[in-house]
């Protein structure tokens, strides 16, 4: 029997890093790309105000990994190399959703709306497993204690580390 190739989708990978770019965005959070393949994280995030001086709990910029999951009954983790954890600031997975994919599966079916979770370097270091060659971080078992770093409420935190307030139009 011939061994099964790997399933990717390029394009839905690298759409992640600009999906995170636009959610990030549009907190008002000024975001660039890394230069691909730069080592340890994909985006940069700075204050929109270039005159902007970071307070003494804040940073003049946070560098943010990106991991992505396509499918729908993924396992709920994703890999990150022990020599990458203090590269970055912020790790930002995105869980695509497009479609259901395992067993028998063929992605027909199961799309849903993506997910982001914004997770502290510190959450990732503690959830960090090395314990295979495939060194990852498993949230399946955390869902409960990841939800405080879903969607908005994560992008607030990379919102909060550069003291940006949320847009608001005075009157």
């Amino acid at each position: 029997m011939p061994k099964q190739k790997h399933f990717r989708l390029p394009v839905v990978s690298a759409g992640a890093e600009y999906l995170v770019m636009g959610y990030l965005m549009r907190r008002n959070i000024l975001t660039y790309q890394a230069p691909p393949r730069n080592e340890g994280y994909d985006l940069i995030c700075i204050h929109p105000d270039p005159r902007h001086l970071p307070q003494k709990d804040e940073s003049a910029q946070v560098r943010v990994q990106v991991k992505s999951r396509y499918a729908t009954d993924c396992g709920r983790g994703f890999p990150v190399k022990e020599a990458s954890l203090d590269a970055f600031d912020f790790l930002v997975v995105a869980f695509l959703n497009i479609g259901k994919f395992f067993n028998k599966n063929d992605g027909s079916s199961g799309m849903r709306e993506p997910e982001f979770y914004t997770l502290p370097t510190e959450f990732v270091r503690e959830h960090h497993d090395t314990s295979s060659s495939w060194q990852k971080v498993r949230l399946g078992s955390v869902q409960d204690e990841i939800e405080q770093f879903k969607n908005e409420a994560g992008f607030d935190l990379i919102a909060e580390e550069l003291g940006i307030p949320k847009p608001r139009k005075v009157r």
